[in-house]
């Protein structure tokens, strides 16, 4: 990009959301969130956006007081790496994100279920031969088992689990690739599930063919928003409040119970794909009765008691 140009704020934003694309591998709803935010920026700011300064980040902070602190946070850390590729590209003399502080979170804890609750879902979706039933505990198995996020799994192609492997690979943020494990149960359910799929398969839909949840959808594999509505469903069958179930309460239920089964928080890391350990944590705040019997279990003054 030429720095002597002037291009225009919408140009400045579709030029870094191309770099963001091209050379982080952003995913779609990334971008657009991206994209919302930095028009919300440009259109309280009204000035030319290379013109922008500290105060102009502050101010749009404070009008933005009625978020949550998580909500500022995400808005700021588009502002940093958008003025930090007009920096870079030489289009900004300097970066007016720095020294704005972002505000300060709290991180709620995760919601999950019991293991008693993930055993009346999984006891629930085994019922029944059709092939509805046998891709509902697919679902269930897959989520669970191999604590994927519903995008992951929604988009799941069907050559990922051919020859019924013990692991399969995962695309998940930003492009990045991972093995995800899959237990006896979780490749008993697939098998299970591959031998009605083309119950599902609609005609004349190439692009379904290469979905192992293949659907009539656009997408050409069931929706995140239909999964969620199938694990609501089931909830409710099951007895539980469909409002505290949906796919990442089951990725969450799946890193608090490893945690308390006594795995360790790299392992727990590596398998859900956390690019950071801290966010990794804070399975251990939930998982406190496993501490406390770790602590007993360990420390010479509690084996003394």
């Amino acid at each position: 990009m030429n720095p002597r140009s002037k291009p225009s704020t919408p140009a400045l934003i579709e030029a870094f959301l191309e770099m963001m694309s091209a050379e982080r591998g952003a995913g779609a709803n990334t971008l657009a969130a991206y994209r919302r935010d930095l028009m919300d920026f440009a259109r309280f700011a009204k000035i030319d956006l290379t013109l922008a300064t500290r105060q102009t980040v502050r101010d749009w902070l404070a009008n933005l007081g009625g978020l949550e602190a998580s909500s500022q946070a995400r808005k700021l850390s588009a502002l940093r790496q958008f003025y930090g590729f007009l920096y870079g590209e030489e289009i900004c003399k300097d970066n007016p994100t720095d020294a704005v502080d972002a505000p300060r979170r709290v991180r709620p804890l995760p919601k999950i279920i019991s293991t008693d609750d993930m055993d009346a879902m999984l006891r629930v979706a085994g019922e029944g031969e059709t092939p509805e039933a046998r891709r509902l505990l697919c679902i269930i198995e897959m989520l669970y088992a191999a604590g994927l996020r519903v995008s992951e799994l929604a988009g799941l192609p069907l050559a990922a689990v051919r020859g019924n492997p013990g692991f399969i690979l995962v695309r998940g943020k930003g492009g990045k690739e991972r093995l995800a494990p899959l237990g006896a149960s979780a490749r008993d359910a697939i098998t299970a599930y591959l031998g009605v799929r083309e119950e599902f398969l609609p005609k004349q839909h190439k692009k379904a063919a290469q979905y192992l949840f293949c659907s009539r959808a656009a997408e050409g594999f069931l929706t995140r928003q239909r999964l969620h509505q199938l694990l609501k469903a089931l909830a409710l069958k099951a007895g539980l409040d469909p409002a505290k179930v949906s796919p990442h309460v089951l990725r969450h239920a799946f890193a608090t119970h490893l945690v308390e089964g006594g795995a360790d928080l790299r392992s727990v890391q590596t398998l859900l794909g956390h690019a950071d350990i801290a966010t990794t944590e804070i399975y251990t705040h939930v998982a406190k009765g496993h501490l406390k019997r770790v602590m007993n279990k360990a420390h010479p003054l509690a084996r003394k008691r």
